[in-house]
């Protein structure tokens, strides 16, 4: 199992526990603030992989890195973090149920719908 993948189950298992002292979901602020906190760590310790490497192992691109995928752009600018300059991420970790509908954006996904 590569790192990518641990990383993206234990986000998916810390979403998805409940908060026992309210009996819901984590809001979705904190799950995208853990989200990104992680990304950026992964993007300083070691190169992300790259968006052709994450659509090819069955990973859902968001809009812009669908358009970075099929970009004739070497591999570096493939493997950069988009979520770092994306409004989605400003908006998903400052405003609960945010107004967020792109498929394959995560923070889109964190929102508690």
């Amino acid at each position: 199992m590569s790192e990518s993948d641990r990383s993206e189950r234990f986000l998916e298992a810390l979403a998805g526990q409940e908060d026992l002292t309210t009996g819901g979901a984590a809001p979705s602020r904190l799950k995208s603030r853990i989200y990104s906190a992680m990304l950026d760590q992964m993007a300083e310790t070691e190169p992300l992989a790259s968006v052709t490497e994450s659509k090819q192992c069955g990973g859902q691109l968001c809009i812009f890195e669908e358009i970075m995928e099929r970009a004739p752009v070497g591999d570096t600018a493939k493997r950069w973090n988009y979520c770092a300059v994306c409004h989605a991420r400003v908006l998903g970790e400052r405003v609960e149920n945010a107004p967020i509908y792109w498929p394959g954006c995560p923070y889109a996904q964190f929102q508690n719908r």
